[in-house]
This record gives C-alpha cells, structure tokens and sequence, in this order.
C-alpha cells in the first residue's frame, strides 16, 4: 500500500516547523519558476511529526484551560481564606505561599520523574495528586480547620505544576523556529481559565453555602474537577511520549555534529543565556504573583464585593494569557531578547499604578499590565531557556527553574501579608517596582546570540 500524498497544508506546515532553511521561496514569474531549482521534498517523517505535534500542543492547551480555571478560582480566595481562618492579617498570605511551594517541589519532582516515567505519566500522576490535595483543601475550609488546608494546599501544588510543566512539553515536541509560538499556545488557554476561573467563585461558593459551609470553601471544587479532567485528557492524548518526539527533533537540528555531554546544575547557571531566562521567568512570577494576592486582600478591605475582586482578576488573568499568540510570533520574530526588556518596562509600570486608585477600573488595569508583562517575560524567557538545553538537560534544569519560580512567590506571598499588615498596599506595590527593574540591566547584557532569532540570522 502506498503512502497517502502529503496535503498542501501539511507541506506547509512541515516546512514551517523546518525554520528558514525549509522556507518556500518567494512568488516568481513563470519564466523565473521555470529556471528555479526546485525545493527538497519533506520527507514523511518530518511531516508525521509535525503533525503529532499539533496534536500534543492542542491538546495541552486545553489542559492548561482546565487546569488554569480551577487553580484560578481557588487563587481568588486564596487571601481571604488565610485571613479569615487564622484571624490574622499578616497570614492572609501563607495559603498562597504553600501553595507555591507545593508547585515548586512538584516541578522539580515531577520533572524528574518524567525522565523515567515519561512526559504523558509524570503529568498525569501529578494532576491526579493534585485533585486529592484540592479535595482535602474543601474539607479544610469547610469545617474551618487552618492546619488541614495549609497541608492540602501543599499537596494541590503538584497539580499546579503539572499545568505549568506543560508549556515545555510543548516546546519538547516543537522545532526551534516555532518553539516560543507553541508555548504561547499552550499558555493562551490559561485564556479560558481567567474567564472561567472566577465566573465559577460565585456559584461554587453558593453551593458551598447551601450545604451549611463557608462560601469561600466553594472555589476548591472547582480546583479538584479541573485536575482530574486535566489528567484524563494528558493521558489519553499525549501520544507518542512528548519526549521521544523531542529527541528526534534534537537529533535532526544538531546534524552530524555530536551532541555535548549534560552539563552539571552549576555549569547549566553559568551559561548567561540560562542564568537570564531564569532570572527571567522567576522575578516575573514573584513580582506578579505578590502583587496579585494582596489585591483581593486590599480589595476586601476597601469593601468590594466579591464580584469586583473577581471582575479584577478576570482583567489580570486577561492580560497573563490573552495576547500569548502574539507574545510567541513576536518572541520568534524578533528574538527573545526585546521581548523580555518590554515585559520588564510593563512590570514596572504596573506595580507603580495598582496602588494610586481604590476604584474598580484603575485597579483593574493596573491588574491587567501586571498580568500582560508577566506574559511577555514568561513565553519568552521559557523559549530562551527550552534553546539553550540539550534533551538530556531539560527535565533536571526545567524543574529546577520552575522550582525557583515557586520558591520565590512563595516568599512573595509571605512576604507581602507582612507588608500587608505593616506598610499596606501602596508600599507592596513600590517593592514590587524595585524588585522588577534590575531585569531592564539583565536583559540589557544578554548576548544577542541568546536570541533564536539573531542565531538564526
């Protein structure tokens, strides 16, 4: 039986995932096209995986919209359960920073594992834990036990994880002149989750309530559904493993040129491209995640109703993943760098506006560029780091990035109910700037060569 012949479309498509070599050539006329050497045909394998990963980065796009929404609904709360259950303002942020820890450990855990269990079973294992830690973290809040949800938070992480780690399986399966596109695509149904996320506070809480529970326990049901619908989803499409696709698509870009021994952690941090994207994608996280969590605090102080605080997460969650497509075309098209220098200016701006209005819409889009600059440093910076890794560095040094990545918003969390409670809100936004600008001098270092678009030129 022969081969069915190869659509136009994929053609197109496998050409594209070659990068600039396998580009068509531009229209000609007749004469001229009749002169030209014709293209090298795309070979079956190429289009196989190409059209494999599609398949894979369609899919953990609507994992990330599944699992954004539960872990979104939880995080609108995530404030006011602290304080409420502890009885103490300073604490009102100790519930976030568990779970951020949870995620952190979670990743470097259940990045490791994927080296042995594969992509598609460490993800799926980890979801389904976190769906029993989402679980425990209801009954928690439910019979208003601070110690139970704390330990619950913890083990919900490892879901949390999961969906973050998705965004490098994508780019495992994806060659470099679309690798930041796939990211952005899978970080684009977070889309759909900051829609959804705090649409589902309200009724869930209303559920909650009419068992005889506090309405804040509510959004944690939410959490727990999006994760096991998450886990039945990876499970069943990512196939082939993410990662023997990833190796074929190294094995093809390296060429006959042998592929260098894994550098140890130490040498992987002193690479400046490595050392940037980390420092990258950590300080975004922090800076946003600290800043976002005390919003629903200063919010309910100021006697917003719980509308308003979702309406103002809706806009943050808005700006974090809305514009991905665009964050992924510009990050190919122009380089990683400038990407990253824009998002760390919208840091900036942002964290200097949140605090100057107590009104809805000025909070609101103060959210908004806080979550759009996050977006911009985090495809890009998660791009430069998946270009500067051989397969056999990426599960250990992308755990440890997004183990940092959870162990700084923890400490933000932390670090901002205590703000919080001494200095208030105009302050945590100020600190939020200072610790943001310092990425405008590391970017600005950052060899042009770091970039895949200079290295491609």
């Amino acid at each position: 039986m022969t081969a069915p012949e190869p659509s136009g479309a994929e053609l197109e498509a496998a050409a594209s995932d070659a990068g600039p070599t396998a580009a068509a050539p531009p229209v000609a006329s007749i004469a001229q096209a009749s002169n030209a050497q014709a293209a090298p045909p795309v070979s079956p394998e190429r289009l196989l995986r190409a059209r494999q990963a599609r398949r894979i980065t369609a899919a953990l796009f609507v994992s990330q919209s599944l699992g954004s929404a539960g872990s979104i609904a939880a995080a609108t709360v995530a404030a006011i359960v602290g304080a409420e259950l502890s009885g103490m303002t300073s604490l009102a942020g100790l519930p976030a920073a568990v779970v951020q820890v949870g995620t952190a450990l979670g990743a470097l855990f259940w990045s490791r594992r994927s080296d042995v269990m594969g992509r598609r079973g460490a993800l799926t294992a980890a979801l389904l834990t976190g769906a029993v830690g989402a679980a425990l973290s209801l009954a928690g809040v439910a019979s208003g036990s601070f110690a139970l949800v704390l330990v619950a938070l913890f083990v919900t992480g490892s879901g949390t994880s999961a969906v973050q780690l998705g965004r490098f399986v994508a780019a495992e399966v994806n060659p470099r002149a679309r690798r930041a596109r796939a990211i952005a695509t899978v970080v684009l149904g977070g889309t759909v989750g900051s829609v959804l996320g705090p649409v589902l506070v309200a009724p869930t809480g209303e559920l909650a309530a009419s068992l005889g529970w506090s309405e804040i326990a509510g959004p944690y049901l939410a959490t727990g559904v999006g994760y096991l619908l998450t886990a039945g989803l990876l499970f069943a499409a990512l196939r082939p493993e993410p990662r023997r696709l990833g190796d074929a698509i190294a094995l093809e870009e390296r060429g006959a040129v042998a592929e260098a021994p894994a550098r140890s952690l130490r040498q992987l941090l002193l690479d400046p491209a490595v050392r940037t994207a980390v420092g990258s994608v950590v300080t975004a996280h922090m800076v946003m995640v600290g800043l976002m969590q005390m919003t629903s605090l200063h919010m309910h102080h100021l006697e917003h109703p719980l509308s308003n605080v979702a309406l103002v997460f809706s806009s943050h969650t808005f700006g974090m993943y809305a514009f991905s497509t665009l964050t992924g075309w510009l990050t190919d098209r122009w380089g990683r760098r400038p990407v990253l220098g824009l998002g760390a200016v919208m840091l900036v701006a942002s964290c200097l506006l949140a605090p100057l209005s107590p009104r809805l819409l000025p909070v609101a889009l103060a959210l908004f560029l806080l979550g759009l600059g996050w977006n911009l440093c985090y495809v890009a910076g998660s791009a430069l780091l998946s270009d500067s890794l051989t397969p056999a560095e990426k599960g250990r040094m992308q755990g440890f990035n997004d183990l940092l990545v959870g162990g700084a918003a923890a400490a933000a969390t932390l670090v901002g109910g205590v703000i919080m409670a001494q200095a208030g809100y105009g302050v945590m936004g100020l600190v939020g700037a200072v610790v943001s600008a310092p990425l405008l001098l590391v970017v600005a270092r950052l060899p042009k060569a770091g970039s895949t678009a200079a290295a491609a030129r």
